[in-house]
């Protein structure tokens, strides 16, 4: 009778061979043919250096930024090892009041605007790292960052509206805004 030992090892090193090595490796290749920048990361670059992936939101607070969406991930903003949201129902007093606080500080951001806030800009996404908002959460922000930065309101809402991606084979999803890549094309603007 034989010792069921080299079998069993000369499977579990085929195996690890397959998948642990074959099968990433022609992967990553085929990724990085057809599709190199988002094999990459994704990363947006200003000056030649990266500052960001276009998937993963970024926390921006000054007025002459777009505002993305809150993130539930934490006491760190967007962070993506912490990855979730925050599993509150609509009647969880915490939510209500984080709610509440948000609206405050939209509304104390841009004390002449009188819209309703688009609820995108008050509440986290599943994930807490959207890179996207809606384009009414962008146009909510146009007045604001218009006069922060001493831009025409129309020149704001043209980048916005410049960096609006339609829904995904156009019909999946809403319109949407990268945070983002529009203020990169804000601070290109400035010089």
């Amino acid at each position: 009778m034989t010792s069921p030992v080299r079998p069993v090892l000369v499977v579990f090193a085929a195996l690890t061979l397959l998948t642990g090595v074959a099968y990433p490796v022609a992967v990553t290749g085929v990724a990085q043919a057809l599709m190199p920048q988002q094999a990459a990361g994704s990363l947006l670059l200003r000056d030649g250096q990266p500052v960001g992936s276009s998937l993963i939101g970024q926390s921006f607070t000054e007025p002459k930024y777009l505002w993305g969406r809150p993130s539930a991930t934490g006491t760190l903003p967007n962070n993506g090892l912490a990855s979730g949201g925050s599993n509150q129902g609509p009647l969880n007093p915490a939510l209500v009041e984080a709610v509440k606080g948000r609206v405050e500080a939209l509304r104390a951001a841009d004390p002449g605007n009188t819209a309703p806030v688009p609820v995108d800009l008050v509440t986290a996404s599943g994930s807490g790292l959207d890179p996207h908002i809606s384009v009414a959460g962008a146009n909510y922000q146009a007045a604001r960052i218009a006069k922060a930065r001493g831009l025409p309101l129309d020149k704001v809402q043209q980048v916005i509206a410049a960096h609006t991606q339609q829904p995904q084979f156009g019909f999946l999803g809403e319109p949407r805004v990268n945070v983002l890549q529009v203020n990169l094309a804000l601070d290109a603007l400035a010089g």
